[in-house]
């Protein structure tokens, strides 16, 4: 469990220096290109940076420190993955793009949720 995590953190790390780095390329990559703007450069950035720090912060800890990430981890993708949810069933975002980032998320949380079930168990 602990290596998928390791590699879920390194991914958040990727994605959020690719944010940081090239907005214009998540923007399109999450298939939103003609949504592309100012705005939602800088939105990304947010994100971006968001994720890095949430990755590193986990990469970064001794195994005490990693509980507390993961629940911090768990918390953000929990309302990542309902915010995209809405956002799908509203459909003011085209759905296919906020579907699949609510399926990224919403990986990422129930990778969470299996950590949070497991840590009381021995290894």
């Amino acid at each position: 469990m602990e290596r998928a995590l390791e590699m879920a953190a390194g991914g958040r790390v990727a994605w959020g220096a690719l944010a940081l780095a090239a907005p214009g390329l998540n923007v399109r990559l999450a298939g939103l290109g003609d949504r592309d703007g100012p705005e939602l450069r800088y939105m990304i950035r947010v994100f971006g940076s968001r994720a890095v720090a949430l990755g590193l912060g986990y990469l970064l800890s001794d195994p005490r420190e990693r509980r507390r990430w993961r629940r911090l981890c768990l918390m953000v993708d929990v309302c990542d993955t309902a915010a995209g949810a809405v956002h799908a069933v509203r459909g003011d975002v085209p759905r296919r793009s906020a579907a699949g980032l609510a399926a990224i998320t919403g990986g990422y949380a129930a990778l969470g949720v299996l950590a949070l079930r497991g840590e009381g168990r021995p290894s």
